[in-house]
């Protein structure tokens, strides 16, 4: 005899199919920039869902050089499809630290015209910045003097939320590194897509939102603590960033896996070549340029070499050229392999002498700051191999190892420290 009174079970919804159909309804609106831009908007879609199961919540930005790029209807589309979405284009820390500070009403912060926070014409809303950066793990929280009877205590409140971002022009540098950029841009005139009408797509989009939560919730101890698997090269704050995306993707199954897993080194690669550093690291960089192959520049002529860079700040830098005095502030930040700070030393040139710098002063901040030289600068990097082997012995080879171009046949490093002085004549 059937047991008519046995409760009904619902099949768990098919994950990968799912996070197609979401995929769907992003392209019906939008024009991303890449197949990676779909994949990344739609996982950290999902992700919100999740947040608890996670360590880290990676920040969405949408940013562009122009309006009018799709960045605003981005978020609207999102909007539709998180839990609890707070849209807004101007809020106080205060104001956004009280809507997030309550674990059980956490909403998913939509941030547009962030530009006007942080652009070039914002104040700097550091406080604003701190608490968008403590947000970002799920152990992060802000500290407040709270009254306690007669007294008062310091108690940490949570600040951990998802939040995705709009804006013209970059964001922060400690916000861009915790964040997945989505570069957007202008349709073309052969780029079509419907037209979103909320009072009609609205609805579309909450019924996606509630599959998607009740499939959130049927995988939930199983994506809760799960180690994906990184791409190669993909590690530190990168991999924290991608890691919540790529459990979703690796839960939902599919094709999801290797798509993600795809649009994580394209759109990782592709932050590290828009990464312009600070202005430190550029000058540093600047600066390995600048000197090639030589052992040694006067002051003077390093500034010259710099000022005349085409595609660098030095000719304009807050609103006047560097100087050999701002130079060797900047320098002085960073140290040489004996741990002294790098600073201006007598150069002979004939008869007088003239203040400059040695590359191998500077070689281990090359080594520790600057990116890899690029392989089509091989010539140049191998007449600075030489140079920097034999001003910088200890380093040598550790500074060099990325632009060798023959790392085989690289000779074995003496073991001798760097020289404390070098007499140069000529």
């Amino acid at each position: 005899m059937t047991d008519t009174t046995a409760p009904v079970t619902t099949p768990a919804e098919n994950g990968a199919a799912l996070l197609d159909d979401i995929e769907a309804h992003h392209r019906r609106f939008n024009v991303f920039p890449s197949e990676a831009a779909y994949v990344a908007v739609v996982l950290w879609g999902a992700h919100t869902h999740l947040m608890d199961a996670f360590e880290a919540t990676p920040r969405l930005a949408f940013l562009s050089p122009e309006p009018g790029s799709g960045k605003t209807r981005a978020l609207e589309i999102i909007e539709t499809l998180a839990p609890r979405p707070m849209t807004t284009v101007d809020i106080s820390p205060s104001a956004l630290f009280r809507s997030v500070s309550a674990e059980a009403s956490r909403p998913t912060i939509l941030f547009d015209e962030i530009d006007t926070v942080f652009g070039a014409a914002a104040s700097g809303n550091e406080e604003l910045r701190g608490l968008i950066n403590a947000g970002y793990r799920r152990t992060g929280g802000i500290f407040r003097s709270v009254r306690d009877g007669e007294n008062h205590v310091v108690q940490k409140f949570p600040v951990y939320a998802a939040l995705a971002l709009a804006g013209l022009g970059d964001l922060p540098d400690t916000i861009m590194s915790r964040s997945i950029v989505i570069r957007m841009r202008r349709r073309a005139p052969n780029e079509r897509v419907e037209a979103f009408r909320q009072r009609i797509h609205e609805a579309e989009g909450h019924a996606l939102r509630d599959r998607l939560a009740a499939w959130a919730d049927s995988v939930r101890e199983q994506i809760d603590g799960a180690w994906p698997e990184m791409p190669d090269g993909v590690t530190d704050r990168p991999a924290d960033v991608w890691e919540p995306l790529l459990a979703v993707a690796d839960t939902a199954g599919g094709q999801w896996p290797a798509r993600a897993r795809a649009a994580c080194l394209d759109l990782v690669n592709a932050a590290k070549a828009n990464d312009k550093g600070s202005v430190g690291i550029r000058l540093l960089a600047d600066l390995r340029t600048v000197f090639d192959s030589a052992e040694r520049l006067t002051s003077v002529t390093v500034i010259e070499r710099l000022t005349a860079m085409d595609d660098a700040p030095w000719a304009d830098l807050d609103g006047r050229p560097l100087n050999t005095r701002a130079l060797s502030r900047m320098l002085g930040e960073y140290v040489t392999a004996a741990n002294q700070p790098i600073r201006p030393r007598n150069i002979k040139i004939g008869t007088a002498v003239a203040k400059g710098y040695y590359a191998g002063d500077l070689a281990d901040a090359w080594l520790r700051y600057c990116p890899p030289i690029p392989a089509d600068t091989a010539t140049n990097a191998t007449s600075a191999t030489a140079q920097v082997r034999a001003l910088f012995p200890v380093a040598a080879e550790v500074a060099v190892a990325a632009t060798d171009t023959h790392p085989d046949t690289a000779e074995q490093a003496p073991t001798s420290a760097a020289p404390a002085s070098l007499t140069t004549t000529g």
